[in-house]
């Protein structure tokens, strides 16, 4: 199996034999247009597969998909909107192809173990990165909905005030997406700095001029307060998000990944103090709520046993 991660930067391909796939080749993802980007995909594939065809491939990309054709709905980073991605890569490839999103299929990379067999089965994942997204897993089967969009638990509403706005633009104020995303840490960092000159932040500020998400982390991590502050912040709305997932379906695991997920327990602390606070008595006491384990290999990983998945239960062999 073949497993390919698209993301807005770059595309990840890796191949899978067994439970064990091999290291990733990764290139600048061309977005000039739909056409060099495909022919992006079948060159990647190409060069991975080294001369072997491949049993499928899977695809996890940033879109809202219609699962069953393979047609992206809708595609905001790359440019794939309207486009019959399965059909036209199978043909491209010729075999049999199978494309999902991203989100979707990082959740089903986490929902299984190291050798590739399913751990568990009923699983939300939340990516918290540039935007705010998630994937499904029930029964160990992605969970897609009626059409491909189930999982976009960033634009699940948090926090509204009492006069609710009209939905103008997504994300909305008061979604979880609006309120916990990496762009939100960046805003965090911005004016923890400038109130803190004295902090690691602060000198961080004076130093380059700038600083943004990743130099919270990174000083959160080293022990700055100001900076502990910052990220504990945004895992408190997160805590939030992953409350309504455990009160939605009182899943096995709430995995929290994406770029984000790099603080580790500086996030997850907060997040699962708060997320506790707001589950409904007597749900959830079986959920384990941690940071994902797939780390930056998750999609492509995932995207890999998607193809296999589906492949299985094309020929009726057991997931």
């Amino acid at each position: 199996m073949i497993g390919v991660d698209v993301g807005g930067t770059k595309v990840s391909v890796a191949a899978m034999h067994g439970g064990t796939h091999g290291e990733p080749l990764v290139r600048p993802t061309d977005r000039s247009s739909t056409e060099a980007l495909i022919a992006q995909f079948v060159s990647q594939v190409g060069e991975v597969a080294g001369g072997e065809t491949p049993a499928a491939v899977g695809f996890g990309i940033p879109s809202v998909v219609e699962f069953a054709s393979g047609r992206v709905r809708s595609s905001t980073n790359i440019p794939l909107a309207d486009v019959p991605l399965r059909t036209v890569l199978s043909e491209r490839l010729g075999v049999p192809v199978f494309v999902d999103n991203d989100a979707t299929v990082a959740a089903l990379a986490e929902a299984h173990d190291e050798g590739a067999r399913l751990a568990t089965h009923c699983l939300v994942m939340i990516t918290v990165g540039t935007g705010v997204g998630g994937g499904i897993v029930i029964d160990g089967r992605p969970y897609r909905g009626a059409t491909g969009a189930a999982g976009e638990l960033g634009h699940t509403l948090i926090a509204l005030s009492e006069l609710i706005p009209a939905a103008t633009s997504f994300p909305q104020p008061g979604s979880l997406e609006s309120l916990a995303a990496g762009h939100v840490l960046d805003r965090l960092a911005r004016e923890a700095a400038a109130a803190h000159p004295e902090s690691a932040l602060g000198a961080k500020l004076a130093a380059r001029g700038s600083v943004a998400g990743p130099d919270a982390v990174a000083a959160a991590q080293a022990g700055d307060a100001i900076a502990i502050g910052c990220v504990a912040t945004l895992g408190r709305r997160v805590g939030i998000g992953v409350a309504n997932a455990i009160n939605t379906f009182d899943p096995e695991v709430v995995a929290i990944g994406g770029g984000v997920s790099s603080a580790g327990e500086l996030l997850l602390e907060p997040a699962r103090s708060v997320a506790l606070e707001y589950v409904l008595p007597g749900v959830g006491t079986a959920t384990e709520i941690r940071i994902a384990r797939s780390g930056p290999q998750a999609g492509v990983r995932g995207a890999a046993l998607l193809a296999r998945s589906e492949l299985n239960s094309q020929n009726g062999e057991a997931r």
